[in-house]
């Protein structure tokens, strides 16, 4: 069945239905009609007849000829005048057996204790009966001369009449209403037949003829490009499906098969010797390397980072140069060096005791020095230059990674002015009054619209950037877009939530659970019914480790069972050990954990154990496959890997993921327990619910994270920003090609 005879049918089925109910109401409301009416004229009438009757009630021919001429109406059927004692005194042939004298006094009762007494009952009585012949009105009426009760008088008037005209107002009703469902819906139906098939004849001139336009038609073809193009943009954004080829594969139609340029502080890979003088390869711990590096090994192209191994030297070529990674050599690493001076500006001063407590919002005092900001600028240039040198074309396509490089899409942008820039800041962005405390927040801004997209992980630091922009600059906002204009410069504001890679190399060659577990348990020298929680991070005050420690010491004190069983092993990395803020996170964290060891521990547990090195990725997610909670309690973070990084771990779908309500991943990874980290009572109750979690409902969780991470990976997060920015180039490109015409045209 067409959907245009569906929906015929559909509209015939509820005119029939409006139809019944209208007419049931009609016929309803017609019946009491008539019969009120029948019932009124007809008392009417006996009042007035009674009052004759009586005076010819002792007359019988007299009496005849009245009960005649009231049946002469064409509607009355019969007439009866009765004497007290219910016998027949008068009455016509037609009268029905049923409404007899004997009958209807007996039913009536209107002589029922006193007739002919003090008191007679005198009220007249009616009722509607049927018949085989059809409905019939019947009423009684006392005859009453000079006080004394003679009799009553009885009519019986035919009421089939009524059923007759209901059936021809049923019939009109039907008519009218058929009528008006052609004129409803006929008349439009033709109307949009006539009208479609007018636009479509236009529309296929229009196609056949080409070249101009009509201008009622320009608004429909630009949303049906607008139409075409989203659809071609989802299609492409089939959540799900994204691979590593996949992304080679936009690259290639979108991009034509351009490598990339990465720009980011932290290289993915670095050199250092080996106690023995050997020069071994060690992967930073860091979020940003974990989600670009597999886009690198995908794409290929230059990651242009600081050298910062002490072996980085001895490994690159006289380009500084660099190939990744190792026996697998897919792109470049092009390593910048710094002085010691340069480092400790740019990197330990300005980033991270100005910028890194500015955007967390982890109670640490954001610290801005004149000769710092001198570093950042300078430090900013070199590696700009070191991009530009690396770019094989006049608009390649470049991103910027994170808060160390916030002036550089500018100064990169002066030097490649058809350059496609995609910077992405990585943590959090303040909220506009917070940003003034920099004292070059300015600088700042202008220098990230350099880019032709700026990313954050949520909407939530887009519209804190995008207010901090229309705070402190002279620009135009578009807001249908979520663009900013300075200059002549557009640029996009868009949400990217980082993620990982689907699946994670490093799942791939682990041991299995079992193994992990074994392996892990003869490390630590765990009991073989210890539970084990994990907990992984840089040592950063940011982190909430001395939070999540304290929820450790509170969940041994309010729940007594798991103390002597439950040990959680925080794998921490010393970071930026430079700056006296993170010495003291050292020193602070140290001295808690041997506090609550001292309190809890025995001679063959310890609560908590802390693995302050470095720890590769293989070792990491050892421990993620063996653990039976993780706990991710960041104060403030962008997103946090670590939480997606345990989930991908967990190939098994056992262990609980325990989450601060205040990183990114929260907003992805919602069948974790979410908690508040300085809310130190609901965060030891977690973990309480964690280790007692039955084994379904850990499948259940991990399944549904697990779909969410695979579905919405790193190849995605990387195809989206590249869709973006390829669609951006190309608008560029047509509006170039326009502006170049009028400027011919104008010459001519």
């Amino acid at each position: 069945m067409t959907r245009l005879a569906r929906f015929i049918l559909g509209l015939l089925i509820a005119l029939a239905l409006l139809t019944w109910a209208v007419s049931g109401v009609v016929q309803t409301t017609t019946r009491e009609w008539f019969e009120r009416d029948v019932s009124v004229h007809a008392q009417l009438a006996m009042v007035s007849a009674t009052r004759s009757m009586a005076d010819a009630w002792y007359d019988p021919e007299g009496l005849q000829k009245q009960l005649d001429a009231i049946d002469r109406n064409q509607h009355v059927i019969g007439v009866a005048a009765c004497n007290a004692d219910l016998t027949t005194r008068s009455l016509t042939p037609d009268l029905p057996e049923d409404f007899r004298c004997q009958e209807v006094g007996v039913r009536v009762r209107i002589l029922n204790s006193g007739v002919g007494g003090a008191n007679p009952k005198l009220q007249p009585w009616s009722t509607i009966a049927t018949l085989p012949t059809g409905r019939v009105y019947v009423a009684a009426m006392p005859v009453i001369s000079q006080g004394q009760v003679l009799g009553f008088v009885i009519l019986a008037h035919d009421l089939s009449y009524i059923e007759r005209r209901e059936a021809r107002a049923q019939t009109f009703l039907l008519v009218v209403f058929g009528i008006l469902a052609v004129l409803a819906f006929g008349v439009p139906l033709l109307v949009a037949r006539r009208v479609r098939h007018d636009w479509s004849m236009e529309v296929r001139k229009l196609m056949r003829k080409g070249g101009k336009q009509p201008r009622e038609f320009q608004p429909i073809l630009s949303d049906v490009r607008e139409l075409v193009a989203r659809m071609a943009e989802e299609r492409e954004d089939l959540a799900g499906h994204w691979t590593a080829d996949r992304l080679k594969q936009v690259l290639n139609r979108n991009l034509h098969g351009e490598k990339i340029v990465i720009l980011a502080n932290r290289e993915p890979y670095s050199h250092v010797f080996a106690e023995d003088g050997s020069i071994e390869v060690q992967h930073p711990a860091s979020g940003l390397v974990t989600a670009l590096e597999p886009i690198m090994r995908a794409c290929s192209g230059v990651w242009v980072a600081h050298g910062s191994g002490n072996a980085d030297r001895e490994t690159v070529d006289r380009n500084d140069h660099v190939r990744v990674p190792p026996e697998e050599e897919s792109y470049h690493i092009r390593r910048v060096w710094l002085s010691d001076e340069e480092q400790q500006g740019y990197y330990y001063g300005f980033s991270n005791e100005g910028l890194w407590p500015l955007c967390h919002i982890a109670h640490a005092r954001p610290t801005f020095r004149a000769e710092d900001w001198a570093y950042y600028q300078q430090v900013n240039q070199k590696f700009s230059d070191a991009v530009c040198d690396e770019a094989d074309s006049e608009d390649p396509i470049i991103l910027v990674e994170d808060y160390h490089f916030a002036l550089a899409p500018a100064m990169i942008r002066k030097r490649l002015p058809a350059a496609t820039i995609i910077a992405f800041w990585h943590i959090p962005w303040p909220n506009a009054e917070r940003m003034g405390i920099c004292p070059w927040h300015n600088e700042l801004l202008e220098g990230l619209l350099g880019s032709s997209i700026v990313g954050f992980h949520t909407q939530l630091h887009c519209n804190n950037f995008l207010d901090s922009v229309d705070r402190y600059l002279e620009t135009r906002r578009d807001r249908e877009q979520n663009a900013v204009i300075m200059h002549g410069q557009k640029t996009l504001v868009r949400p990217y939530p980082i993620a990982l890679e689907w699946p994670v190399r490093w799942v791939d060659s682990a041991a299995s659970p079992e193994e992990c577990r074994a392996r892990v348990w003869k490390d630590l020298g765990l009991k073989a019914d210890a539970l084990l929680g994990i907990g992984v991070d840089r040592l950063d005050y940011t982190k909430g480790i001395e939070e999540r420690l304290l929820a450790v010491e509170m969940l041994l004190e309010r729940y007594p069972k798991y103390r002597g069983r439950f040990t959680f092993v925080q794998l921490a990395e010393p970071s930026r050990t430079k700056i006296a803020r993170y010495r003291d996170l050292n020193e602070a964290v140290e001295a808690l954990a041997d506090r609550i060891n001292e309190r809890f521990g025995a001679a063959d547990y310890r609560p908590i154990i802390l693995l302050r090195s470095h720890h590769e990725p293989p070792e990491v997610f050892r421990y993620y496959r063996a653990a039976d909670l993780c706990y991710v309690s960041s104060l403030h973070d962008g997103m946090n890997l670590v939480a997606k990084e345990f989930v991908a771990a967990r190939a098994d779908l056992r262990g609980v993921l325990i989450l601060s309500e205040f990183t990114g991943a929260a907003q992805d990874l919602t069948e974790a327990l979410i908690v508040n980290p300085y809310d130190l009572v609901r965060s030891s109750n977690a973990m309480a619910v964690a280790l007692a979690m039955p084994e379904e409902e850990q499948h259940d969780r991990m399944r549904s994270m697990r779909s969410m991470i695979g579905r919405f990976n790193v190849y995605r997060w990387a195809g989206k920003m590249l869709m973006d920015a390829a669609h951006l180039r190309n608008h560029e490109r047509l509006s170039g090609r326009l502006t170049e015409h009028v400027y011919d045209s104008s010459n001519i």
